[in-house]
C-alpha cells in the first residue's frame, strides 16, 4: 500500500475530541501529534486523506462552568475551540477542518441514527433512582457527588469510586453525600432513562474486534468486557443540561457520550457540503472509503464498543481501525490536573519549537498502549543530538562550499552514486514502518542512515580537499551526494517535523512533500544559501518551562475549588522530620501472586527479618509473579496498612519508572539482609 503505483486509499482520519472545557496539554498533544504524522505519511503518498476533528461541547460540566464564568455554554465552547484551534495551529497540525459536536451536522446525524436505532427496536426505557441537588434542581452525574467511601471509610470521595482503596459502588451506597455543586446533601429521586440495549449487537462487536481493526492488546481486554457480560448503556440525562435534545422526549438530553464520536462524521459532513463532495460513500457500509480513529486508552469502551454498536445500528460503516496509545509522564510523572503535573500547549509555545517536541514524541512513539515519558534532559540531549547534530549537520557541512565554489548549483553526478541507492533501499520499509505506527523504529533507523551520512562526509573531508583545486569536482560531488542524503532524511522526517521540513525544502529548493519524489537525485540543480534551520536546546529554557508552568499551579491553588471543575493542588510539601520518620527495610519477595480481576496489582509476601507483610504492588504489566520469589527489595516498612477491596496492604515497596512494562523495583545489595535498614 505503500508503493507508488497503488491505488490512492479515500481515508478518514481523527484524533479524539479535546473536552471544551481547558486547556490543551502536552498530553493532548501526544494523540495529535500521532494522528497528524500518520495523515501527512498517507498524503505524501498519494491518498485522498480527510483528516478532522472537533471540540468536545457538551455535557453537564460544560454548562457549570459557563455559568461559573458568567457566559453562556455557546459563548464558552466558541472561545475554547478558537484556543484549541489556535495551539493545534501552531503545533503543526495539518487538520483539514477543526469543527464543534454542537452544530447543525451533528445534531442531524446524532438525530438520525437515534431515530434507526429506536425504530430497530435497539432503545429501551429504565427507571432509575439516583442523586438529586434540591438547591440547584438539578440531577447529580456521579463526578458532581462527593462522600464517604462505603468501603474503606475515606472521606471526600466520588459517587462512583474510591481514590483511596480503589473500589467501585454504585452511587446510592455512597455514605453521607454531598452536592459537588451546591455543597447542598441530595437527594434520591426517581427519573426515566433510555439505554442502548448493546447485548443485541454482541454477535457483531465480537465479530468486528476480530477483523483485525484493533491492536492485540485492546482486543484482549475487550474479551474481558465480553465475559463479564454487556451491559445496557444510558445514552440519556435530564435537564438542565448543555446538550441536544432528545426528539420525542421532555426534557431529555444526549448524553455527551453519545452524541461525541458522531462528531468525527459531523465535521466530514462539513467539510463535503462545503467542498461540494459526496458524503454518502464515507457512511456505506459496502464502500472501499476507510475511518480511522487516534484514541487514548482511556476511552476504548466507548470507541470499541458504543461507537461500532451505533453505526452498526443505524446501516452505517463501522470503522477500519481504532488506534489507541498510552498517556504521558514528565520526569517519570504522570500527567494530572489533579495533581498539578501538565504544561500547557500555549506555554510550551512561548519558549520553545514545535517540532522539537513532534520528534520527541515520534522517537518514543509505538503501535503499543505503554506510556511514554517525556524526561526533559532525555529531551534536550536527544534533541540536539539528533536533530541538530546529525541530521541538520549534514547540510551545515556540505551547502557552504556549494556557495563558495559552485555558484549555488549541484554536481551533475554524485560522489558515491551506491550510498544514496543504500539509503533509498529503506525507502518503503521506512514508510511501512510509519504506516503501522511504530514510529519509534522509523526514528531508529532513519538516525542511522544520518549517521552514515556524517560518516561519509567525515570520511571525505571536503574542507580540506577544497584547498587543493585539482580536487574541486570531487568536492562538488562529494557535496552534492551529502545534500541528496540530506534531501532523503528530510523526506522520511517531513511528517514529523513539517516547519524545519519546510525550511529544508526552501533550501534545497524543491519539495519535501512527496515521498517517492527523492528516488530522483538532485542533480545540476540551483539551491539557496544555507541558513540554520534548528537551534540547540538550552537547559534554561526547559527550566523556565517548568517554572513558569509552576506559577500557573500557584494561580490556581489561590483559589481552589473541589470537585470535577477544579484542577486540585499538588499535594502538601513534607519537612525533612516528616520524610525521616519513613522506616525502609530490605525485604524478600517470598510469594507473589495474581489479584484476580485486578489489571495492574500482584500481591506480595514480603519477610522483613522474621516478620511477614502483605502488599500489593501495581507492578503487574513489569513483572511475572514466579520471577519475584525470591527476590529482595526495598519496603516502606511503617507505612499505616490500608484497607483495599482486595485485602488489607501492609506497606509499600519502592519502584521507578513512567509505568506499564517500564517499572523497575529498587534492588539492595546483595550483601543486604532481610529487616536491615535502608538509609
Amino acid at each position: 500500500m505503500t508503493q507508488a503505483s497503488a491505488q490512492p486509499r479515500h481515508i478518514l482520519i481523527t484524533s479524539a475530541l479535546p473536552y471544551a472545557s481547558g486547556s490543551l496539554h502536552l498530553g493532548h498533544l501526544v494523540e495529535h501529534t500521532q494522528s497528524d504524522i500518520w495523515a501527512r505519511l498517507m498524503r505524501s503518498l498519494g491518498h485522498d486523506v480527510k483528516y478532522l476533528c472537533a471540540d468536545d461541547a457538551h455535557g453537564t460540566p460544560i454548562m457549570l462552568m459557563a455559568e461559573k464564568q458568567g457566559v453562556s455554554p455557546e459563548q464558552l465552547v466558541d472561545s475554547m475551540r478558537e484556543e484549541h484551534w489556535r495551539d493545534l495551529q501552531a503545533f503543526g497540525i495539518s487538520y483539514d477542518h477543526y469543527h464543534s459536536t454542537h452544530s447543525d451536522e451533528n445534531l442531524e446525524l446524532v438525530t438520525d441514527i437515534y431515530n434507526k436505532l429506536k425504530a430497530a427496536g435497539h432503545i429501551e426505557e429504565k427507571i432509575i433512582e439516583q442523586y438529586y441537588d434540591p438547591e440547584k434542581n438539578m440531577f447529580l452525574p456521579d463526578r458532581f457527588l462527593r462522600g464517604t467511601c462505603p468501603k474503606c471509610g475515606a472521606d471526600d470521595q466520588y459517587g462512583d469510586n474510591c481514590e483511596v482503596c480503589g473500589a467501585s459502588y454504585d452511587p446510592a451506597d455512597l455514605k453521607n453525600p454531598t452536592s459537588a455543586v451546591s455543597g447542598a446533601t441530595p437527594i434520591l429521586k426517581e427519573s426515566k432513562h433510555l439505554f442502548v440495549n448493546l447485548q443485541n449487537f454482541e454477535s457483531m462487536l465480537k465479530q468486528w474486534i476480530s477483523s483485525g481493526s484493533l491492536q492485540d492488546e485492546v482486543r484482549n481486554k475487550l474479551k474481558e468486557w465480553f465475559e463479564a457480560g454487556l451491559q445496557s448503556w444510558d445514552i440519556s440525562r435530564d435537564a438542565p443540561y448543555f446538550g441536544f435534545q432528545i426528539p420525542g422526549e421532555t426534557d431529555k438530553y444526549f448524553y455527551v457520550w453519545m452524541d461525541a464520536p458522531v462528531g468525527y462524521l459531523a465535521c466530514l459532513k462539513y467539510v463535503c457540503e462545503q467542498n461540494g463532495e459526496d458524503f454518502s460513500p464515507w457512511i456505506d457500509p459496502d464502500s472501499d472509503h476507510e475511518m480511522v480513529h487516534f484514541i487514548g486508552k482511556d476511552i476504548l469502551y466507548f470507541h470499541a464498543l458504543f461507537w461500532p454498536a451505533m453505526l452498526y445500528g443505524a446501516g452505517m460503516k463501522l470503522p477500519n481501525a481504532v488506534y489507541a496509545h498510552g498517556f504521558l509522564t514528565v520526569n517519570g510523572t504522570k500527567m494530572s490536573k489533579s495533581r498539578g503535573t501538565f504544561i500547557k500547549a500555549s506555554t510550551y509555545l512561548q519558549h520553545l519549537n514545535p517540532d522539537y517536541l513532534r520528534y520527541y514524541f515520534a522517537a518514543k512513539l509505538s503501535d503499543s498502549l505503554v506510556d511514554i515519558d517525556l524526561n526533559m534532559d532525555d529531551f534536550r540531549q536527544r534533541v540536539n543530538s539528533d536533530l541538530v547534530g546529525k541530521v541538520i549537520n549534514i547540510a551545515s557541512r556540505t551547502a557552504g562550499f556549494i556557495k563558495k565554489k559552485f555558484n549555488l548549483t549541484l554536481a551533475d553526478s554524485m560522489d558515491q552514486a551506491d550510498l544514496y541507492a543504500h539509503f533509498l533501499s529503506h525507502h518503503t520499509q521506512i514508510a511501512q514502518l510509519f504506516e503501522a505506527r511504530k514510529y519509534n523504529a522509523a526514528i531508529r533507523l532513519i538516525m542511522q542512515l544520518a549517521d552514515q551520512a556524517n560518516q561519509y562526509i567525515a570520511e571525505k573531508e571536503p574542507w580540506a580537499a577544497i584547498k587543493d583545486d585539482s580536487r574541486l569536482d570531487e568536492v562538488h560531488q562529494v557535496c552534492t551526494t551529502g545534500l541528496n542524503l540530506f534531501r532523503a532524511l528530510m523526506t522520511w522526517l517531513a511528517p514529523v517535523i513539517p516547519d524545519t521540513a519546510k525550511k529544508a525544502a526552501d533550501f534545497l529548493n524543491t519539495d519535501l512533500k512527496h515521498w517517492h519524489a527523492a528516488e530522483s537525485p538532485l542533480l545540476n540543480h540551483s539551491i539557496k544559501a544555507f541558513k540554520p534551520l534548528l537551534q540547540r536546546i538550552e537547559a534554561d529554557t526547559l527550566e523556565t518551562i517548568m517554572e513558569q508552568s509552576k506559577e500557573d499551579l500557584k494561580a490556581a491553588q489561590q483559589t481552589p475549588v473541589k470537585g470535577p471543575l477544579a484542577d486540585d493542588p499538588i499535594s502538601d510539601e513534607i519537612s525533612f522530620e516528616d520524610f525521616a520518620k519513613l522506616d525502609f527495610r530490605v525485604a524478600t519477595i517470598v510469594a507473589a501472586n495474581d489479584v484476580p480481576k485486578a489489571d495492574k496489582l500482584l500481591q506480595l509476601t514480603l519477610d522483613i527479618g522474621g516478620v511477614e507483610k502483605n502488599v500489593f504492588a501495581g507492578i503487574k504489566a513489569a513483572y511475572k509473579p514466579e520471577d519475584l520469589v525470591g527476590r529482595k527489595t526495598v519496603m516502606v516498612a511503617n507505612l499505616a496498612p490500608r484497607k483495599m477491596r482486595f485485602g488489607l496492604s501492609e506497606g509499600m515497596v519502592l519502584a521507578a519508572g513512567p509505568g506499564g512494562e517500564d517499572i523497575f523495583l529498587l534492588t539492595p545489595d546483595d550483601g543486604a539482609k532481610p529487616g536491615m535498614r535502608v538509609k
